[in-house]
C-alpha cells in the first residue's frame, strides 16, 4: 500500500486546514521545499501537493513553491488546486508534475475531463471531495447535487490515473477515514482509488489496506506528529 504525505500550499507556506476551512489554518513550514525534502529522506515515495489558493481562485497560485519543492525531490509528485484548462495541465506536466488532480473543472464539465483524460493518458487524476455523500467544489465552498455514486458511474471506463476520495467530515480532524465509503468506492472503481481524509494512525491504514484500498494520502497526523512516517510505512508494508 501506497502512503502518500500531503503538503497543502498557501500563500507560499506549507499549511493545514481543519475540514477545509479557510479560516481553520495552521502554518508548518514557511519553506515548504524543506518539508518536501524530509518526507522523501524519511522514505515517501510519492508526494500529494495542493495549491488551497489555486482551488478558490480557479488558477495556480503557488507556482514558485510548487516548482521549488519539484527541484527537491526526486520522487514523483500530484498537484490539484486550480487545474481548470488544458493549459495548465500542460504547464504543470512540464514542470514535472507526475499527474494532476481535477476536482471541480471534472464535477462541472465531464466531457472536458474525458477529453483530457484521453489526451494525457495516465497523467489526469479525478478528485471527489464529497461531505454528506454529495460531491464539494470550488475549494470545498460549494456543495453540488451530484453524489459520489452518479458520477463514478459515469466516469469509470474512462482512463483515469486515479481517483482521489476526500471525505470532507474527516479531514484535519484527526478520527480516522471513513472506511465503509473508501472501501466501497474502490470496490466499485476500476481506477486506483486515494483515501484522503482523516488518517491519522497505523491501524488506520492497516483498516483500509484488508478492504483493499491500495494508496492513502497522510496530512495532519504527520505535521501533528500523531503518527510518524516510519510508522506509517510499516503498517502499510
Amino acid at each position: 500500500m501506497l502512503v502518500i504525505p500531503a503538503i497543502d500550499l498557501r500563500a507560499g507556506k506549507c499549511v493545514r486546514l481543519k475540514q477545509g476551512d479557510y479560516a481553520q489554518e495552521t502554518i508548518y513550514s514557511v519553506r515548504p521545499f524543506e518539508m518536501a525534502h524530509a518526507w522523501q529522506n524519511q522514505g515517501a515515495q510519492y508526494l500529494h501537493l495542493v495549491d488551497l489558493d489555486g482551488a478558490k481562485s480557479g488558477k495556480i497560485e503557488n507556482g514558485t513553491a510548487i516548482q521549488e519543492i519539484l527541484s527537491q525531490v526526486t520522487i514523483p509528485c500530484e498537484l490539484g488546486g486550480g487545474i481548470r484548462d488544458e493549459q495548465t495541465i500542460a504547464l504543470a506536466l512540464d514542470w514535472g508534475i507526475d499527474r494532476v488532480i481535477i476536482g471541480t473543472k471534472a464535477i462541472k464539465d465531464p466531457d472536458w475531463l474525458y477529453n483530457m483524460a484521453v489526451k494525457f493518458p495516465g497523467k489526469v487524476a479525478l478528485g471527489i471531495d464529497a461531505k454528506g455523500g454529495s460531491i464539494a467544489v470550488a475549494g470545498w465552498l460549494e456543495l453540488s447535487e451530484i453524489t459520489v455514486d452518479q458520477f463514478l458511474l459515469k466516469v469509470n471506463n474512462w482512463p483515469l490515473a486515479a481517483i482521489i476520495y476526500t471525505d470532507i467530515s474527516k479531514d484535519g480532524m484527526l478520527a480516522g477515514p471513513n472506511i465503509d465509503t473508501t472501501a466501497s468506492l474502490a470496490s466499485k472503481s476500476k481506477s486506483l482509488v486515494i483515501a484522503s481524509g482523516g488518517v491519522s494512525s497505523p491501524s488506520d491504514i492497516l483498516n483500509l489496506k484488508k478492504v483493499g484500498v491500495k494508496a492513502c494520502i497522510v496530512g495532519k497526523a504527520l505535521y501533528d506528529g500523531k503518527m510518524t512516517l516510519k510508522d506509517a510505512l510499516i503498517a502499510a508494508s
